[in-house]
């Protein structure tokens, strides 16, 4: 969302340029058609560049983040997309009522921590192990849970090892719940701390209202 409201404004931005530069060129100072038409698009693509270097700057500076962090966290949030579909794919095979319970509530899960890491891309360096290791572990394992549930005639080997994959995605279900809770906890810690002041600014606004009457 924030990519599509940058481009809507540095594109606005960049052609209201090209189009001022335009006019003045070619009425202000009698430029031919040809090199106005060169100096906007020069003057509209600089600006639209400009503006949207400046927004990218003031975003990582906000979030605390160089470029390169930036281009690395960009780039495992593009991967990780690609496994939240495989593993979204493969919940369609799912015909166990309380299975697809579950695997849907980890899928919430996971698109919720990558959500997180979306809009505050700082986010990742405390869910690294979801991205690195859980996330992958959890695809596999539904991906061949899938295809050995799918298979018409299943030996007891089969019937085994599903049961074992199936309790090792509980696990891991989890374990990407604590993902998730680490990814917050800084959030939930400020949330302690603000309802403490609250409750302290209540309680002595109480005790002044109870002096007050006495």
């Amino acid at each position: 969302m924030r990519r599509f409201f940058t481009l809507i404004f540095c594109s606005a931005l960049g052609t209201s340029t090209a189009a001022v530069t335009w006019i003045i060129s070619f009425f202000g100072y009698d430029t031919a058609l040809l090199m106005s038409g060169i100096y906007a698009a020069a003057g509209g693509g600089t600006s639209y560049l400009l503006s949207k270097e400046i927004i990218l700057f003031r975003f990582l500076r906000r979030h605390e983040l160089t470029r390169k962090e930036y281009k690395y966290i960009q780039q495992n949030l593009v991967e990780a997309k690609a496994k939240i579909k495989r593993l979204q794919s493969k919940l369609s095979s799912i015909r166990n009522m309380r299975q697809a319970k579950e695997y849907i509530n980890i899928l919430v899960t996971v698109r919720k921590i990558y959500a997180n890491t979306k809009k505050d891309p700082k986010r990742f360096f405390k869910a690294e192990e979801f991205y690195y290791k859980h996330l992958d572990s959890l695809v596999t394992l539904m991906e061949k849970y899938a295809y050995l549930k799918s298979q018409p005639a299943r030996s007891n080997d089969i019937n085994q090892s599903l049961k074992e994959t199936s309790k090792t995605i509980t696990q891991l279900n989890t374990t990407i719940q604590n993902d998730l809770h680490l990814m917050l906890r800084d959030d939930i810690n400020t949330l302690h701390f603000e309802l403490d002041i609250a409750n302290q600014s209540l309680r002595n606004t109480s005790k002044k209202e109870s002096e007050a009457i006495k």
